[in-house]
């Protein structure tokens, strides 16, 4: 039997499965825990994925390794290969006002303008989030670590390298690899050309740097010093895909500390809206994407409200009816980047004596976090990406709340796949194509799937748009 291992580098934990690289048939797993914040020293990860993969009972028979992980996060790298600060992930906002600026740079000061020129050069308009605001918000407060920067990488990018034993030293950076579908997220790679666009990454950070190279979906990035065979890798929600085996018109809505809403689609995108966002999958094809900074937070936040656990919240949840008698939740709990409200805070809506009570706010809460969801769903569609079937993972899919809901406010059934880890298992996907290097990825076994099923309840949209803008900013 080959084995082969998967790497899920997540916001808060890594996960390694190794799984036989023929049938996918899972052999054994390990986890380890990741520092909260939204800053983290890479040196976190690269401890927590030696503590993972013990776990899982080490690399000695494995034969290839794929790591997945978290997009957009900023890894600084002197000349040295040496980090230069503590990686700004995903979820920090502080560069929101960057990414404005930068939009109207690039439009000569016109918003609109700026808007379609990202998305024609890169088929992303830049939010927070994207790996291009944090590097201006680096130069325009920390200029001299701006000034040292001679590379930069993504977390997946950083493992990648380290696994191929290249931790620091003069030329060390020529070793930096990574894949489409991660590169997609920085701000400053096409998908639709296949092309880095250095000018961004200057009009950014005020100067060039190291890139790194891009690795096809089915090639190799390099060897551990053992021998152990590195894919490509990619980003989390491209692994999640290729994990899931989707094809052309499925969507994955996946509920974690992010929401995400993705659909592996033939085509690029070029939302000016900044909506939808214009990634590349880990099999040569597109993700069209969006995401919202809150999801099971949400549920987190109202089993806080109600103190209840998961399974009581969603008891609560269902006990009352659809529409939650008036009562709204925008969930807009740590701003928001689906719409690109950075500063919003959440708000309660239609208030009565007869529904302010826990099994309304639980309802309201499951239905306010899926109508967000529902809002990036329908931004795909309005860029013409077929949505044909739905996919339901993450921990929050894993309410019952969640499952028999969704159905009733997407309007489609939802495919619920047991729970997984679904980035690590695209990863050892990737790392079994590697070594065999065919066109397409090796099919694997598909796990059996539940089917939900609602009638749909258009009401529960419309109480949400009605007041979806009535929210306020976060205090400075």
């Amino acid at each position: 039997m080959t084995l082969v291992a998967g790497v899920d580098s997540s916001t808060q934990s890594c996960k390694v499965v190794i799984r036989d690289a023929a049938t996918g048939a899972l052999v054994r797993s390990g986890r380890a825990p990741h520092p909260d914040g939204t800053e983290v020293h890479p040196d976190h990860w690269w401890s927590a994925l030696q503590n993972a993969l013990a776990a899982a009972g080490g690399l000695d028979d494995v034969a290839a390794l794929a790591v997945g992980g978290q997009q957009h996060g900023m890894v600084a790298l002197d000349a040295d290969g040496t980090v230069i600060r503590p990686a700004l992930l995903w979820n920090d906002t502080r560069s929101a006002q960057a990414a404005d600026d930068l939009v109207d740079e690039l439009g000569g000061g016109d918003e609109a303008a700026g808007r379609k020129a990202w998305a024609d050069a890169v088929g992303s308009v830049p939010v927070a989030a994207f790996t291009v605001t944090k590097l201006r918000w680096l130069a325009q407060h920390e200029p001299e670590n701006a000034a040292r920067v001679a590379a930069v990488a993504l977390p997946h990018d950083w493992l990648t390298w380290r696994l191929a034993g290249h931790p620091s030293g003069p030329g060390s950076l020529d070793a930096l690899t990574t894949d489409r579908s991660d590169a997609s997220g920085t701000g400053y790679y096409s998908a639709a050309a296949g092309t880095y666009r250095h000018d961004l990454l200057e009009l950014a950070l005020g100067h060039d740097a190291v890139l790194p190279r891009i690795v096809d979906a089915n090639a190799q990035a390099g060897r551990t010093a053992s021998g152990v065979v590195l894919g490509a890798g990619a980003g989390d929600n491209a692994a999640a895909a290729l994990g899931l085996g989707m094809r052309s018109g499925d969507v994955a809505i996946s509920i974690g500390t992010s929401g995400v809403v993705s659909a592996v689609s033939p085509v690029a995108t070029r939302d000016p809206s900044g909506l939808v966002t214009g990634f590349a999958d880990a099999s040569g094809r597109f993700l069209p994407l969006a995401c919202t900074l809150n999801a099971s937070r949400v549920l987190d936040a109202a089993a806080r409200m109600t103190g209840s656990d998961y399974v009581e919240l969603s008891r609560l949840a269902l006990s009352a009816p659809a529409g939650a008698d008036g009562l709204v939740l925008v969930p807009y709990l740590e701003g928001e980047r689906t719409p690109n409200k950075p500063d919003a805070t959440g708000a309660l809506h239609g208030m009565r004596l007869a529904n302010t009570t826990q099994a309304h706010l639980a309802r309201a809460a499951v239905e306010g976090m899926l109508c967000l969801l529902a809002d990036g769903l329908d931004a795909l569609r309005e860029q013409g990406v077929p949505v044909e079937r739905l996919w339901l993972i993450g921990g929050g899919a894993q309410s019952e709340a969640v499952r028999r809901i969704a159905p009733a406010v997407l309007g489609m059934d939802v495919h619920v796949p047991p729970p997984g880890e679904y980035v690590a298992d695209g990863a050892a996907r990737q790392a079994a194509w590697a070594l065999v290097g065919t066109a397409d990825p090796p099919s694997w076994d598909a796990a059996p799937v539940a089917v939900y099923s609602a009638t749909p309840v258009p009401l529960v949209r419309e109480q949400y748009a009605a007041v979806r803008e009535l929210t306020a900013r976060q205090p400075a």
